[in-house]
C-alpha cells in the first residue's frame, strides 16, 4: 500500500493534490480540520470540498485534526508509518490581513504546525518526500526595490535587468518587510531547508506566487482571481489596495502546480527551494484581471481605490521557473491568466 498524506487537504492545493494523487494509485490520507471557516467566516468553509473528495475517491481517508497538535498528528503517522510515501504539506493561515491581527496564531499554524509534521515524518516515513507549499512572500518586499517602471495598467520591471524574465531563488531574503504572514511562512521555508540539507530527508519548498483553481472559495481575505471573479458576477465594488491596482501578479493553476509535485516525488533531492508561478506565461495587474472580466461579461465593475497597500505587498512579482524547468524539462504549464479566469467565471456563474 503506497499512501500520501496531504494537510490542507480540502483547501485548493490539498482537493487538487487529493485527487492527482488518488488517480496515480495512492490512497490519500487528508488532514484538514476547516480552519478556514474560522478565518474567513462562512466564504471559508470548506466542508463541501470533503463531501465531494469522499464522493471522487473511493477510499478518501479524512481526519479533522489541527496540525499544532503534535499528539494527534502522532497517532496518523504512527499508524501508517513506512506505508506514507509522500508528505504534501499545504495547510497554513493564509492572510496577511489576518495574520497581522492574531501573529502568534499564524506563527503557531505556518511555523509550528510545519516543524511537527518534518519532526514526525523524520521518525515515521523519513525516506517519504516532503513537499511544503511555501510562498514568494519569503521575499518579503525585496521585489519592491527593483527599478520599476509605471505604464497605464500596470507596474513592469526595466528591460535590461536580470529579473525581466521574472524573479529567480537568488533574490535575498533579508533586511526587508515581510509581513507577520510572510514571517511564519520564511520560518518554515527555512527549517524545511535544514530537515533536508542537515538530515538528508527528501523536503522542497515551493515558492508559489497567485494560486488558483476549482476548488477555490474565493474568500475576501485569500484568494485573488477567485475573490475578484466571485465579486464582479455578483456586482459588487471591488476594492483595490494600493499601487493604483496596476500591482502585477503571476498566477498558476493549481493542476499546473500538482504537476509540479508529482515531478519532484519521481525524482527528489534534500532541501530543495523552487519558485512556482505563472511567470512570464501567465501574469496580470489586478485591474488588467478586471478589464479581461468586463470584455468576457460585457459589463463594467465597480471599482474603488485605496491609496494605502498592504504592509509587504508586491508591486511586481513574476516567477522565474528555469531552475525547476532544467531539472525537470518535461513539466509543461497549460494554463494561462485568461483560461484561468473564464474556467472562474464558468465556475462562479
Amino acid at each position: 500500500m503506497k499512501i500520501v498524506l496531504i494537510t490542507g487537504s480540502c483547501g485548493l492545493v490539498g482537493s487538487e493534490s487529493s485527487l492527482f494523487f488518488s488517480k496515480k494509485g495512492f490512497k490519500v490520507l487528508g488532514i484538514d480540520n476547516n480552519s478556514r471557516k474560522f478565518f474567513f467566516g462562512k466564504d471559508g468553509d470548506i466542508n463541501w470540498v470533503k463531501n465531494k473528495l469522499k464522493k471522487d475517491i473511493r477510499d478518501y481517508q479524512h481526519f479533522n485534526v489541527d496540525i499544532r497538535n503534535y499528539n494527534n498528528l502522532k497517532k496518523i503517522f504512527r499508524k501508517f508509518k513506512r506505508n506514507i510515501k509522500l508528505i504534501i504539506h499545504a495547510a497554513a493561515q493564509p492572510s496577511h490581513d489576518w495574520a497581522k491581527n492574531k501573529p502568534k496564531i499564524d506563527f503557531d499554524i505556518n511555523a509550528l504546525g510545519t516543524l511537527n509534521l518534518l519532526e514526525l515524518t523524520r521518525l515515521h516515513c523519513p525516506n517519504a518526500p516532503f513537499i511544503f507549499m511555501s510562498t514568494n512572500k519569503v521575499y518579503g518586499d525585496n521585489p519592491n526595490l527593483l527599478p520599476l517602471i509605471e505604464k497605464k495598467t500596470r507596474w513592469e520591471i526595466k528591460n535590461s535587468h536580470k529579473f525581466k524574465s521574472g524573479i529567480d531563488e537568488t533574490m535575498s531574503i533579508d533586511n526587508c518587510t515581510h509581513s507577520f504572514f510572510g514571517a511564519s511562512k520564511t520560518y518554515a521555508d527555512l527549517i524545511v531547508q535544514e530537515y533536508g540539507k542537515n538530515l538528508g530527508m527528501k523536503t522542497t519548498c515551493f515558492r508559489a506566487g497567485c494560486i488558483t483553481g476549482p476548488n477555490h472559495s474565493g474568500a475576501k481575505l485569500h484568494g485573488f482571481l477567485s475573490y475578484l471573479v466571485k465579486t464582479s458576477l455578483k456586482k459588487r465594488k471591488y476594492t483595490l489596495i494600493g499601487y493604483k491596482g496596476k500591482q502585477v501578479r503571476d498566477n498558476i493553476h493549481s493542476q499546473d502546480l500538482v504537476e509540479c509535485f508529482w515531478h519532484f516525488f519521481k525524482n527528489p533531492s534534500c532541501g530543495e527551494v523552487y519558485n512556482t508561478g505563472g511567470g512570464c506565461y501567465s501574469n496580470c495587474s489586478i485591474i488588467e484581471a478586471l478589464d479581461i472580466i468586463e470584455k468576457i461579461k460585457g459589463f463594467k465593475i465597480k471599482k474603488k481605490i485605496l491609496k494605502q497597500n498592504r504592509i509587504g505587498d508586491h508591486i511586481w512579482y513574476v516567477s522565474n521557473m528555469k531552475k525547476f524547468k532544467k531539472k525537470y524539462p518535461k513539466w509543461r504549464q497549460k494554463y494561462s491568466t485568461y483560461k484561468i479566469i473564464k474556467e472562474l467565471i464558468h465556475q462562479f456563474s
